[in-house]
């Protein structure tokens, strides 16, 4: 089992009471490394290309960011404050999708702990997401003739809104977002698929959608690999969640997941996507349940 991680993506110095927990990367890997399995690797991603993220984004976007021109205001909208730090951070961690994208193709099954930074549309950041790393991934997947259709498969507790904006023109990747009807963002986006679910959804409601959203899409398009988007922040203690869900239910839900893809052989990438508890020990075990899911198939 290869999972892509790098030291930077815990490294980032963020104001003091920042939203965003920047610290899970590092406590999860730790987390994961004491489970004691030796089948698990951990490799270093390399930077994503300006002409990787050109597949998805605005060209004067990406440069205003990696040179620093950002207004004000985009860097207010992106959510971090912005810093050398921030652009190696974000490359790295849309390189490692695109790597972990790959390795999953070739092998079965991989995961990037960072990643599912969905928010981000084609010319600007939102929501702590910079630049869209699964549909570039994506993409790049199809640009390079690796696949020829891609599910990305979003089950992160908010909409994948920039991810329906940036993948509207693209026929060969299919969106499926399960997310809470009245979280963030506002405004959402029509994705190929979405299962919108109201606040206060439990295990079983949240789990039969999440049964018949992943056949229906497998059945209806026949992807060659599943980019999914694990989202912890379904899990009912979540500050920015609003669904019950319970720890358990997350379990079964990435058991779920990753058990049909490996009954129908279809390849999976994992990408960590959101989770916000100020308790970050509760929050790394609701991360962790990917990976103890991983372990239990």
């Amino acid at each position: 089992m290869q999972l892509y991680y790098h030291p930077l993506y815990s490294d980032l110095i963020l104001p003091e009471r920042h939203r965003f927990p920047i610290q899970k990367y590092k406590l999860l890997k730790t987390e994961i490394e004491k489970l004691g399995v030796s089948a698990i690797h951990f490799q270093e991603p390399k930077k994503a290309t300006k002409s990787q993220l050109s597949l998805c984004h605005n060209q004067t976007y990406i440069n205003n960011f990696l040179n620093g021109t950002l207004s004000n205001k985009a860097i207010k909208k992106m959510g971090f404050p912005y810093s050398n730090e921030l652009v190696e951070r974000t490359l790295l961690s849309v390189g490692a999708s695109i790597q972990s994208s790959e390795h999953a193709l070739k092998h079965g099954f991989s995961a990037n702990l960072s990643g599912g930074y969905h928010h981000a549309y084609s010319d600007y950041g939102s929501g702590f997401c910079i630049f869209n790393d699964l549909a570039i991934a994506a993409a790049h997947l199809i640009n390079t003739e690796q696949a020829d259709t891609v599910l990305i498969f979003d089950c992160d507790v908010h909409q994948g809104d920039g991810t329906a904006q940036i993948t509207q023109n693209h026929d060969q990747i299919i969106t499926c977002s399960i997310h809470c009807e009245q979280n963030f963002p506002r405004n959402k986006q029509e994705s190929t698929y979405d299962f919108a679910l109201p606040a206060k959804t439990t295990d079983a409601e949240y789990l039969a959608t999440l049964e018949q959203a992943l056949d229906f899409c497998v059945r209806i398009h026949n992807p060659d690999i599943i980019l999914y988007n694990a989202g912890a922040d379904i899990y009912t203690k979540d500050e920015l969640g609003l669904f019950d869900v319970s720890l358990n239910g997350v379990y079964k839900r990435d058991f779920f997941t990753l058990n049909f893809c490996k009954q129908h052989q279809i390849p999976l990438m994992c990408g960590l996507g959101g989770g916000y508890q100020r308790n970050l020990s509760s929050l790394i075990n609701v991360h962790k349940q990917l990976f103890k899911a991983a372990i239990d198939l």
